[in-house]
């Protein structure tokens, strides 16, 4: 049977595993995956397997606390993923092979994050900390007011950036405008710029679902691909003539599917052709258990009529600011039960 992950591959996408799980990243690295994405869920799922004691207990006794481990071992497992991915960077210079590594989404806390000012530094400060010496990691950002207004100065330092949380054009255009400014700031040009966009798709398809009951049959369960086509047709361009070496690229992210009744594929395949996606790893094995020949999707729309009605009837500007106030709990809360899972940890493991 042909791999339909490998026909995904050759319809022109570069596909990336939404983790960093060390034998994942082997096992679609055979697929052919060139690229990983991790977050704080990620890295607790990890920790939970146990696989990890004996490197948590060797941290434990040399006085980390709590948020010390977290982001030491993040560092370490995106690192080796980098190492997995870095012969692809190298053969394609600089335009594939990354690993993404998410800065502190507790920033983001709605209780206890501090103020705008202190965000925007805390990120670029961050940013700069977690690049550096890294050839083929890219800085995971959220297209938050804090998260924007960081990006130029990013930029500009040359981070490799991959902004996250995006669901509308409105947030796309302010990511790319602040990246693309800091972008020509840049002492040593823009020979190693890469940025990419990170939009959501399959949370765009729930939210319709309670907001929007009223779409047709056609139209529900849409939204997200329509949405994410128009904004990466908006990016392809605009940097059409902007003539920088490498490929600026839109990540097509949260490609599991929600509803039982959709295939496995359904995103996967509607994005078919161009960019990135960064899949979860049962919807890869899924995909490639198919059977499916995959071909280039990614530039084909739904009829007029449906685009007509989404167009009439979801509100962009409320379904961002609904999805970006979820986003921002989903955003925190893993992070906060990673540090929750290491005290536990720390208690297991302590000796008796």
């Amino acid at each position: 049977m042909a791999s339909p992950l490998k026909s995904l591959i050759a319809a022109g996408t570069k596909l990336w595993l939404d983790s960093i799980d060390p034998d994942l990243v082997k096992k679609n690295r055979a697929l052919g995956a060139t690229g990983a994405t991790s977050n704080p869920i990620i890295i607790s799922d990890l920790i939970k397997t146990g696989r990890f004691d004996e490197e948590l207990e060797q941290l434990m006794r040399d006085g980390l606390d709590d948020e010390d481990i977290a982001w030491h071992t993040t560092d370490n497992l995106v690192k080796h993923a980098q190492e997995v991915f870095l012969p692809v960077w190298e053969q394609t210079q600089g335009d594939d092979g990354y690993v993404s590594f998410e800065l502190d989404p507790l920033l983001e806390d709605l209780q206890q994050g501090p103020p705008q000012k202190e965000r925007v530094a805390r990120y670029i400060e961050l940013g700069k900390h977690w690049s550096a010496g890294h050839q083929n990691r890219m800085i995971k950002v959220p297209a938050t007011p804090a998260g924007l207004a960081a990006l130029e100065e990013l930029a500009a330092s040359g981070v490799t950036l991959n902004v996250t949380l995006i669901f509308s054009s409105r947030q796309y255009q302010e990511a790319r405008n602040a990246i693309w400014r800091g972008a020509q700031r840049r002492q040593a040009g823009l020979k190693h710029f890469k940025s990419v966009y990170s939009i959501f798709v399959s949370r765009l398809d729930v939210y319709t679902e309670k907001a929007v009951p009223q779409l047709s049959p056609a139209a529900q369960g849409m939204v997200g691909i329509v949405n994410a086509k128009r904004i990466w047709r908006e990016n392809h361009d605009f940097w059409a003539d902007k003539k920088t070496p490498l490929k600026q690229e839109m990540i097509f992210a949260s490609t599991g599917t929600k509803k039982k009744e959709d295939p496995p594929w359904k995103y996967v395949e509607a994005f078919a052709g161009s960019d990135i996606e960064t899949n979860p790893p049962a919807t890869n094995d899924a995909v490639e258990k198919s059977g499916r020949t995959i071909t280039r999707q990614v530039d084909q729309m739904p009829p007029q009529a449906v685009l007509d009605e989404i167009d009439r009837l979801v509100d962009i500007k409320q379904l961002e600011e609904t999805l970006m106030a979820e986003g921002l709990k989903k955003f925190a809360d893993p992070m906060k039960a990673l540090l929750k899972l290491i005290d536990e940890k720390r208690s297991a493991l302590a000796p008796s």
